[in-house]
């Protein structure tokens, strides 16, 4: 058994540990870092272009980020963190790019409208109110609405094509939106990482134990999946971002910050269109509103994917159940994260979201037909035969210790950190991938606090994320600065 001693072990080679990698290689050079993962290959789970919507969270077209309150008003606090979060990892990117660390903008973000549809009169109402809520704001000042039909088809021809004059709809629309292949920003960044001094990836390595030692550090055990036998990384900090396998390996870690949470898997599925003519005729992210029960990940939406520079189309996501909480999982996975600290919350969670468990069902029954049928809210002229079902990656949504009740399910992302930081992990899921960055570097401030208090750290921080530590929500001119910047040099504002 060999044994190797590093400063970081990341776990998992999708984009929260490259983005974690990537942060922290700029910052300090000599840091050695170990990057594992248990598949042959970077970013084929969750983080793969095909296993992810792909769209840039900015919550400039997702309904579920601004809920009706019961007074009637829209609740904007969430959209407003997560496009301020969004423009953070915009900038990270753009000073890779503007350092050579990545390739061309088009090889991993592509400028994609972002829309929103409606119909009914109640839907139409909402929307409405929601577009006056934020485009008064300077973080969605450039939103644009309508309820003309002419207009809406010059947005979207496909959603209106044919479309009943007298039906009353609604859309909103922000041209420079974005479409991000996730898999390719991560595998470019390890590519990045791979020429740099003081860093490996071991791949087909599978996480088997881990321990903290007396000093702090930690003996983490891995079981080599290709050649056999078994490796033992001593290191100074973990950081388990494995996806829907971050959740057993917090529980292996037996950081008290780690009892009582669970995981609910929920798994998707894609409607892919066969036909390049009709693929051609559209060219945006159009998102409506989610069915009663629905999670967020499944609100539906006609999607332009741009993946290894191939225009795809697809709709939905469908959501299914299965035990796995990863693609390439186990059906072990849900019944061997059940331990006595998580069997309560997850028992409540259970009892309390019949409305989801109910939808799941009816989601998994559905047949390609109805599938279809769905599809056709969003493209009247759709045709079964034009359509082909593809499966998505799997997400474990949070399931947390509650205080009013047993448990609570969250649909987010959450970090969680050991109190002397000496380990972190991320859990969850939407908007996942787009707040990476903003995600990574709390992690940074918090396990790494002490080298955040010297002047090169901050200088450098600053040059990584012009922004940072001040309020893009807040500061107007700051905004448009930085967003300026981006459009320009990650080429989001030239014509889709």
């Amino acid at each position: 058994m060999t044994t190797k001693t590093v400063d970081v072990l990341l776990v998992g080679a999708g984009a929260m540990s490259t983005t974690l990698g990537m942060i922290l290689k700029q910052l300090d050079p000599s840091l050695k870092i170990c990057m594992v993962e248990r598949l042959d290959h970077v970013a084929r789970e969750s983080t793969d272009g095909w296993n992810n919507a792909g769209t840039g969270h900015a919550a400039y077209c997702e309904l579920n980020y601004t809920p009706e309150q019961p007074d009637g008003s829209i609740n904007t606090t969430k959209a407003f963190a997560i496009n301020t979060s969004f423009e953070v990892s915009l900038q990270f990117w753009s000073y890779l790019v503007e350092q050579g660390n990545l390739p061309a903008p088009k090889e991993f973000i592509n400028p994609t409208p972002h829309s929103s549809f409606v119909w009914g009169e109640k839907n139409v109402e909402f929307l409405r109110k929601r577009y006056q809520a934020l485009s008064q704001h300077h973080c969605f000042k450039d939103m644009e609405y309508s309820e003309d039909h002419e207009t809406l088809r010059e947005w979207m021809p496909l959603v209106m094509k044919d479309r009943d004059p007298s039906d009353k709809v609604a859309g909103t629309r922000v041209r420079y939106g974005s479409d991000v292949n996730f898999g390719a920003l991560a595998r470019s960044m390890v590519l990045n990482l791979e020429q740099q001094d003081n860093f490996d990836l071991l791949l087909g390595r599978i996480v088997d134990d881990l321990t903290q030692q007396a000093d702090g550090t930690w003996n983490v055990k891995l079981k080599n999946t290709e050649k056999g036998g078994s490796e033992v990384i001593n290191t100074r900090f973990v950081f388990l971002g494995a996806g829907g396998g971050a959740l057993p390996l917090l529980q292996k870690s037996g950081i008290p910050e780690g009892k009582g949470y669970g995981g609910f898997p929920v798994s998707g599925m894609w409607l892919v269109c066969k036909r390049p003519e009709i693929i051609e005729q559209h060219q945006a992210k159009v998102y409506g509103m989610a069915p009663i029960g629905a999670p967020p990940m499944s609100v539906p939406h006609l999607d332009t994917r741009i993946i290894d520079g191939k225009k795809s189309l697809l709709f939905g996501p469908f959501a299914g159940f299965t035990t796995k909480f990863l693609k390439q999982g186990s059906f072990m996975d849900l019944p061997c994260s059940i331990s006595m600290s998580n069997l309560k919350p997850m028992l409540s969670v259970a009892k309390n979201n019949m409305d989801l468990t109910r939808y799941l069902i009816s989601e998994v029954m559905q047949s390609h037909s109805s599938r279809v049928d769905s599809l056709r809210n969003f493209f009247p002229e759709a045709k079964d035969d034009d359509w082909e079902l593809s499966y998505a990656g799997q997400r474990v949504q949070i399931i947390k210790p509650g205080t009013e009740t047993a448990g609570k399910l969250e649909f987010g992302t959450e970090v969680i950190t050991a109190q002397d930081g000496s380990l972190a992990a991320l859990l969850g899921a939407s908007p996942g991938a787009s707040t990476a960055v903003s995600a990574m570097l709390s992690i940074v401030e918090r396990c790494f606090a002490d080298r955040m208090n010297e002047d090169s750290w901050k200088q450098k921080i600053r040059e990584l994320v012009p922004s940072y530590g001040q309020n893009l929500t807040e500061d107007a001119e700051l905004m448009q600065q930085v967003r300026a910047r981006t459009l320009s040099v990650l080429e989001l504002d030239r014509q889709s």
